[in-house]
């Protein structure tokens, strides 16, 4: 990792945190498409062109998810990043690094299981990824909201400053 102390996130990783918040928010949301043509395939049917296009559309915003997780991860280890809060409890400090932590790694499970089985037909990895890793997903980013609120409201922190203006 990179022993540079920075202030802030910089622009490229704040574009890219926020761009992969919407996407998320777009395929957890909206995952329609998707679930009909999975349903379709499972029962031997076969999709119209409208529902293939409405599940690539999810699919493509999932492989862009995982493309800028990993383009996050590595300017992570380049840019660094800010110092935790000095006045956050120990205790919550792990669970920042914990909840960071899964979030990245549900951001490359996710995709990727979904790679796995819209593209290669590894149907075992279905209800592992749209039910667990999603209901997983969306615990994490409620307490990683939380968590943010509380640096804001409570603790009164920087730390949602520094992902919104760096």
């Amino acid at each position: 990792m990179n022993d540079r102390v920075v202030s802030g996130y910089s622009l490229s990783q704040r574009f890219l945190h926020w761009a992969t918040v919407l996407l998320v928010l777009f395929n957890l949301l909206l995952p329609d498409g998707m679930n009909a043509w999975y349903r379709l395939i499972r029962h031997g049917g076969t999709p119209l062109p409208e529902q293939i296009a409405s599940a690539n559309i999810h699919a493509y915003v999932g492989i862009a998810i995982l493309l800028m997780t990993i383009l996050r991860l590595g300017l992570r280890f380049v840019q660094g990043v800010p110092p935790e809060a000095a006045n956050e409890p120990a205790i919550f400090r792990l669970a920042a690094r914990l909840a960071h932590a899964s979030l990245y790694l549900l951001l490359l499970a996710l995709p990727a299981s979904g790679i796995a089985v819209y593209y290669l037909g590894v149907e075992a990895l279905g209800a592992l990824h749209a039910d667990v890793l999603k209901l997983i997903l969306w615990i994490v980013i409620v307490a990683h909201v939380f968590g943010a609120l509380v640096h804001q409201f409570y603790w009164k922190t920087d730390v949602l400053r520094r992902m919104t203006m760096g």
